[in-house]
């Protein structure tokens, strides 16, 4: 720093950037503050800025004013991404991008957005579904084509894959055909293994039935983990349930399997811990219902009459028998439920036994009660949509973590996300 006279009170003051070796000299004292901010520019938060800065008020205002002072004055904008010193881990806040594979009617779009992703492509095979997304959901729509039809390098820029690859084949419910369904959908894991070996995100979620992990005696899942693995994504796996990771009176497991490029946010990654569930099925499901939900004129009535006897319990039509759903929750909600199925979800009220509703089954995957369910679908539609869906609170804690370490911070035991710099390390 150089001072010299020009007039009689004004002061120039020259600063040469000790990085890049660029001059800065003032015309006149009105040009300080540009000098500041380049200094500020090219030194960043050094002590010696500080007192730059302190020089150059003193001058422009003709006050006196501390170096404490200085601090606060002009404070350095933040730049680039640093290292974590403890970790390892990049600290870096931006937008993450996602595709959206076999989206549904849009469940798993939700959680990430509501946590800070950013959308950019979206996929199903199923029209009707798109009837649904894209009367909720701005661009992108869903683009409705068969996943190996679609040309991956046609594929936007994205950082995180999310696939709820079909669930059926692995599913009780579904039989567990496995990779040899016949329709197929089994298969469709390995077109998410060619997306990422093409594109390499730095992230992935998966989801699917907790039954995947024990299916074929565990070689199912063993393939899975082999080729996720085989692709470099270091993976952490765990089993969820919606009603204590979700608050949401739904007894719904599902295995989500969370990878990282990068070991160290793997590391530093955690699902979300249980929550208490403090919520009654009965929030969720309104006093009446339109007649064609009651059972009381149908036959199916007789045989159920004497076992549906209390309004605070869920029951379940299990073909031939009626179950009573003793945890006080939601069974969990199926795909078949509008089409002839079992796992029905039937209630009691003064006015006689009914099922629940299709928006009454979407309230509770954790839809808003503004989310648009049209007209033109039928009740059996909508009631496939909601049982193939996520349920989106869970969803949601799952994105927040990703996004705390994708952002360079670590989770830890307690469920609390605190900076690299204050967090426990822990293996």
């Amino acid at each position: 720093m150089q001072k010299g006279g020009v007039g009689a009170n004004v002061f120039i003051i020259s600063h040469k950037c000790h990085r890049c070796g660029h001059k800065l000299v003032p015309r006149s004292k009105d040009d300080i503050p540009e000098i500041a901010q380049n200094a500020n520019h090219h030194i960043g938060t050094s002590l010696k800025l500080n007192f730059l800065r302190t020089k150059m008020e003193k001058l422009r205002t003709g006050r006196k004013i501390s170096v404490k002072k200085s601090k606060e004055f002009m404070k350095p904008k933040k730049y680039s991404p640093k290292t974590n010193k403890k970790s390892g881990i990049m600290e870096n806040k931006k937008e993450f991008r996602t595709i959206d594979l076999f989206a549904g009617v849009g469940g798993v779009r939700m959680g990430f957005e509501k946590a800070g992703f950013k959308t950019v492509f979206a996929n199903d095979f199923d029209k009707n579904c798109k009837t649904t997304y894209d009367a909720n959901f701005k661009e992108p729509k869903l683009f409705v084509e068969d996943i190996w039809k679609i040309n991956i390098n046609h594929l936007p820029e994205f950082d995180i894959l999310l696939g709820g690859f079909p669930c059926q084949p692995f599913s009780i419910a579904g039989y567990r055909k496995g990779f040899v369904d016949e329709k197929g959908r089994g298969n469709l894991f390995f077109r998410i293994a060619e997306i990422l070996e093409a594109r390499k995100p730095q992230a992935i979620l998966l989801e699917n039935v907790k039954n995947l992990k024990s299916h074929d005696g565990g070689r199912t899942f063993a393939i899975i983990k082999r080729t996720l693995e085989g692709l470099g994504y270091n993976l952490k796996v765990e089993v969820l349930n919606s009603m204590t990771h979700g608050n949401i009176p739904q007894n719904r497991e599902r295995i989500f399997i969370a990878g990282f490029l990068d070991e160290a946010k793997a590391d530093a990654f955690d699902f979300p811990k249980n929550i208490p569930l403090t919520k009654s099925f009965r929030e969720y499901v309104a006093e009446e219902a339109d007649q064609k939900y009651y059972y009381n004129a149908k036959p199916l009535y007789e045989r159920m009459k004497n076992d549906v006897n209390s309004e605070h319990t869920v029951y379940q039509w299990r073909r031939r028998y009626v179950r009573v759903n003793k945890k006080g929750v939601v069974p969990t909600l199926t795909a078949n439920m509008g089409r002839g199925g079992h796992n029905v979800p039937i209630i009691k009220n003064f006015i006689g036994i009914r099922k629940l509703t299709p928006r009454e089954c979407f309230l509770l995957q954790g839809f808003p009660k503004t989310f648009i369910l049209p007209k033109e679908l039928s009740d059996s539609e909508l009631y496939h949509q909601a049982g193939n869906s996520v349920t989106v609170a869970v969803i949601e804690r799952i994105a927040e973590n990703i996004m705390a370490v994708l952002n360079g911070k670590r989770l830890n035991p307690q469920m609390k996300i605190n900076s690299l710099e204050n967090a426990p390390i822990y293996a």
